[in-house]
């Protein structure tokens, strides 16, 4: 899931002890501890892009959890459909049965519809022989005779035009009877496969069809289980390396904090230590950014809720995100004065920042105050710093630190995956007593 590199070991400074210059070992010790935060700082940043990395791929794979399930979901679709299919063709199969029964009754019908119609032929020829020998007698009988020959040739005739209508019918049953046998046949299923009908040969490939359609889906669906169960275990591990990674990412956060403590202790005591001069900067670049802001108060350049608004308002399409507030344009005025002569301090320092307390950066150093490029998130990381709101672990701790200074260690993002370890001093930045924020010096080891 992710690579674990080599980590350079921490390189503490040996020094001998010398118990006769105090001063020395507690300068001594400053810079050991000095460096000792700067490796927490550094394994700090790998754990935090190490934790990132893991919770992409915890993203990953609950984004991949859910594909599956969808992907299963349509696969059990297909097998119930083609259940369907099977029974429909079942259906079909017993209707085909079921009307090849009703053909053969209609078939009897016909036959003895045929058999009547025959039967009808014969007593019309027999009517006809028997009007034809009254039309005979009737002729011998002479004038008494006539009538009773008119009434036979009316019979003979009728008689001729009933055997007429019953050949008629015969014929018709006949080839209606052919085109249902023929039908009968489409319908019956006996035989072999050659010898099957075409709508049962279309019934036979149909349900070889669905067969293999059945047998892909629930093959694939045996391969979807089998990946949803590798992706859950994989999910499960990557959980536990997120539960390991906090565990860690807590140890790094004590073991940076007790190395800010000791720093403070030590510039707390008075001596000089190297960290000294950055930290009287940074008071004093707050005490100066806390009168400008007072003094804008008293001759009414601001208003105090002013000051003091923290309703952000997003600058759109700014990548990182950028917002403004009221106090915006009074800090562009104010505020480059003071942050651009710390620069001057030393070729140490990095930047010079007044900050409210949410860590929002109105004014940044003019080289960091470079507006944005379109979709050059990268370049706007590094460039445009200002207008944004700063709120990480030491971001907020300079933001709302009330103590006279603080101490921090940290790896700032420079954008396209660089990094810089710096050391921060800030001091609290106070307007008519109230606690606005703070002064951030940032510098290089």
């Amino acid at each position: 899931m992710f690579t674990r590199s080599r980590a350079t070991p921490p390189s503490v400074e040996r020094t001998e002890p010398s118990g006769s210059n105090p001063l020395e070992t507690i300068k001594t010790l400053s810079r050991t501890v000095s460096t000792v935060g700067r490796d927490a700082a550094e394994v700090r940043g790998v754990l935090e892009d190490t934790k990132k990395a893991v919770q992409a791929q915890g993203e990953t794979m609950t984004a991949l959890a859910g594909e599956l399930s969808q992907v299963q979901r349509a696969q059990a679709a297909i097998t119930e459909s083609t259940q369907q299919t099977r029974a429909a063709v079942d259906r079909s199969r017993a209707a085909l049965a079921r009307i090849d029964g009703e053909v053969g009754g209609i078939v009897q019908n016909l036959k003895e519809v045929e058999g009547a119609a025959s039967q009808i032929t014969k007593i019309a020829l027999q009517t006809r022989l028997v009007a034809f020998n009254a039309s005979v007698e009737a002729k011998r009988a002479g004038e008494a005779g006539r009538g009773f020959g008119v009434v036979a040739d009316a019979v003979k005739d009728l008689a001729a035009q009933v055997e007429s209508s019953a050949k008629a019918i015969m014929g018709t049953v006949t080839t209606l009877d052919s085109r249902i046998e023929a039908f009968s046949r489409e319908l019956r299923s006996e035989g072999s496969a050659a010898q099957r009908s075409g709508i049962h040969a279309s019934f036979a490939d149909m349900e070889q069809d669905v067969g293999h359609i059945d047998e892909s889906a629930r093959a694939s669906q045996a391969t979807m289980q089998a990946l949803a169960g590798r992706v859950e275990s994989a999910a499960t591990a990557v959980r536990r390396v997120m539960s390991d990674l906090d565990v860690a990412f807590a140890c790094s956060d004590r073991f940076l904090s007790v190395s800010e403590t000791l720093i403070e202790q030590i510039a707390h005591s008075g001596v000089e230590v190297e960290d000294s001069p950055f930290i009287r900067a940074a008071q004093e670049a707050a005490g100066e950014i806390s009168s400008l802001l007072e003094q804008a108060l008293a001759s009414g350049r601001a208003r105090v809720e002013q000051l003091f608004d923290s309703s952000y308002r997003p600058i759109a399409g700014s990548n990182p995100a950028q917002v403004l507030t009221s106090f915006v344009e009074l800090a562009d005025q104010l505020f480059p004065a003071v942050q651009e002569r710390m620069l001057q301090l030393s070729d140490k320092v990095v930047f010079c920042i007044a900050v409210d307390r949410n860590g929002y950066v109105a004014t940044h150093n003019r080289q960091y105050c470079q507006p944005q490029r379109a979709g050059d998130v990268v370049w706007n990381t590094a460039n445009s710093r200002y207008r944004r709101i700063f709120n990480d672990r030491t971001g907020l701790a300079s933001a709302r630190n009330d103590k006279p200074f603080l101490l921090q260690t940290y790896r700032r993002d420079m954008g396209g995956g660089k990094f810089v370890i710096l050391k921060e001093a800030s001091a609290p930045i106070r307007v008519n007593g109230r606690h606005w924020g703070g002064l951030r010096l940032a510098f290089k080891f």
